[in-house]
């Protein structure tokens, strides 16, 4: 699967290889769809009590599923038959749609950072604007970036004659460092510049977490009034919710560095290399198992949060919906209250 590159076409194709590739892409396929499709039924019962991480969560489920149903499926036929089976109009959607998976995934996930670090670093100017405000702005923000930076798909790729009497889906460049600067621009924009981003307000936001940290741990001045008593509660579920949300988060980018370094430097190495190993099963393999991160993101998600969970079992054993009381309290996603 090469998405942002021109595609590969085997004339001689291993058959072997084109079988674990089939497979693969529609294990990989199955696995995304049950995954994102659950976790999303359980978010839209939930309507009623969704907060900002909520909500963002499931936006990723829907960039995760435009993932699956239009960048890993059309390379699941594509892979089965062997040709492009379709007319340029055709080749030129799959495309564009291809990568707008890529980029919503990717900048959802910035988003989703994004808004912590601006919850717990910010939280004055947090509060006055409203966590739904915020949110929304982020996430409308992922998603107009990730539509405007996937349209040079549809001017690059169109259906070409690759060689006499065979046409493909190919990318053309004017210019022979054309390809180099495209892959090198998606690498980019996809991979580094988010990973950079999230790493900075990761660090920001374990800092201020520390410090706050400190700053309770040292002796109260005799001066101070006493807190009420429910005060040291509260502060202690909204830490606990602040930190699950900070893990899982960390997580979700942890998984996601590791499932599109790979893909990504092979992408760079086939681009840059003059005899690159892109026959290798290796390579090709490894090109496929970057879309395993829209697979894990909703089973992350449901292990940090303590609503969607128990939900997600009875959705699985096909039991009623039943009201819990508390069942908002503790979650990774307990933040409505305090912007958090």
């Amino acid at each position: 699967m090469t998405p942002v590159g021109t595609n590969v076409t085997h004339w001689e194709r291993d058959a072997l290889l084109a079988v674990a590739e089939v497979v693969v892409l529609a294990v990989i396929l199955l696995m995304a769809l049950l995954g994102n499709g659950l976790v999303l039924a359980v978010l839209l019962r939930r309507r009623r009590h969704h907060n900002p991480m909520h909500q963002s969560m499931l936006n990723l489920c829907l960039a995760d599923l435009v993932v699956a149903l239009f960048q890993v499926l059309p390379q699941l036929v594509w892979d089965a038959k062997g040709r492009f089976p379709g007319p340029d109009f055709l080749c030129r959607l799959v495309k564009y749609l291809q990568v707008l998976g890529m980029f919503a995934s990717s900048y959802m996930i910035v988003a989703m950072t994004v808004d912590r670090h601006y919850a717990i670093c910010c939280p004055l100017q947090a509060h006055r604007g409203g966590a739904t405000q915020r949110w929304s702005t982020f996430v409308l923000l992922a998603w107009g970036l990730s539509l405007l930076l996937s349209l040079p798909q549809v001017f690059i790729f169109s259906r070409s004659e690759v060689a006499p009497g065979v046409y493909e889906c190919w990318g053309n460049f004017a210019e022979s460092w054309g390809l180099k600067a495209y892959v090198t621009w998606m690498t980019l924009a996809v991979f580094i510049l988010p990973v950079l981003i999230i790493t900075v307000c990761q660090v920001r936001i374990f800092k201020e977490i520390h410090k706050n940290l400190y700053l309770k741990s040292e002796p109260s001045s005799a001066l101070s009034p006493p807190l009420p008593k429910e005060a040291p509660t509260r502060s202690g579920e909204v830490s606990a919710a602040m930190s699950k949300t900070v893990r899982m988060t960390l997580v979700i980018v942890l998984v996601y560095s590791l499932c599109w370094a790979p893909f990504f430097s092979i992408q760079l190495w086939a681009a840059w290399d003059p005899d690159p190993p892109q026959n290798g099963a290796t390579f090709t393999l490894l090109m496929l198992l970057a879309s395993l991160n829209s697979c894990t993101n909703p089973w992350i998600y449901s292990a940090f949060s303590s609503s969607v969970s128990p939900e997600l079992r009875l959705l699985l054993l096909c039991r009623k919906h039943s009201q819990r009381r508390g069942s908002l309290s503790n979650d990774s996603s307990t933040t409505h209250t305090s912007n958090y």
